[in-house]
């Protein structure tokens, strides 16, 4: 069930994302006080079709996944969401979920707002509605690929395109720590597998693959990115 979070961390969500860099300390403050935040925990909905409100959210911790149905009940894959994005359902900002559901991948922490505070506290300010714009133009790059991964790609390369998209930019500063020189994502192969939109087996045979050539290494619910390179050639 989502948890509702205190009120200590809301500014401090609201100063990792890109489209508040430029607002003072007051004007951040102003819209923490209007985006409470919630918790949800691996596995639950934050948004399903069959329920449709406009609220947007703003990922400050985790990871979402956003997916569609198809009509024979397979899952398809439209997005992962990293902390830092805005995502949801919220016409005034041609932002739209077009039936997709949001999923919870990790234990995630979201700051939430609604119609009115979107108008009142985003919209009025030209320099957070035209980042927005911005973003919200990518997104549908972003998907419209995507979309057209699952229909041309092979299966070992959506693996591959999924796990270069989950591949953090940098390694987290942890020098003591045994690989701590290459990025690590944290996946079950079963997970992994419904991302990509194939079965356990297929995907788990395409990690052995992989690592079997130096490109990766694999652990209990992680995957070690050594060869980031050469994993995007395999994506294709």
């Amino acid at each position: 069930m989502a948890e509702h979070v205190g009120e200590a961390d809301t500014t401090w969500c609201l100063a990792e994302v890109d489209i508040f860099c430029d607002l003072s300390e007051a004007e951040m403050a102003a819209i923490a006080d209007a985006a409470p935040m919630k918790s949800y925990r691996a596995g639950e909905m934050l948004y399903v079709p069959s329920q449709p409100c406009e609220v947007l959210f703003i990922l400050k911790r985790g990871r979402v996944r956003v997916f569609r149905v198809s009509a024979d009940g397979r899952a398809l894959t439209t997005a992962i969401i990293a902390p830092g994005t805005i995502f949801g359902e919220m016409v005034l900002l041609g932002q739209r979920m077009y039936g997709n559901y949001a999923e919870a991948l990790d234990d995630v922490t979201v700051c939430v707002m609604s119609r009115d505070e979107v108008d009142r506290l985003l919209l009025t300010d030209p320099r957070i509605a035209v980042r927005i714009t911005a973003i919200l133009g990518r997104r549908l790059a972003d998907l419209e690929q995507r979309l057209s991964d699952s229909v041309f790609k092979s299966a070992a390369q959506r693996v591959a395109t999924t796990l270069i998209t989950l591949t953090p930019s940098e390694a987290p500063p942890r020098a003591l720590r045994p690989m701590s020189g290459h990025p690590q994502i944290s996946l079950t192969h079963e997970q992994l597998a419904t991302l990509a939109g194939t079965s356990r087996e297929t995907a788990t045979k395409a990690l052995r693959d992989f690592a079997d050539r130096g490109l990766l290494r694999l652990g209990r619910g992680k995957v070690t990115v050594l060869e980031r390179d050469r994993l995007r050639d395999e994506a294709g």
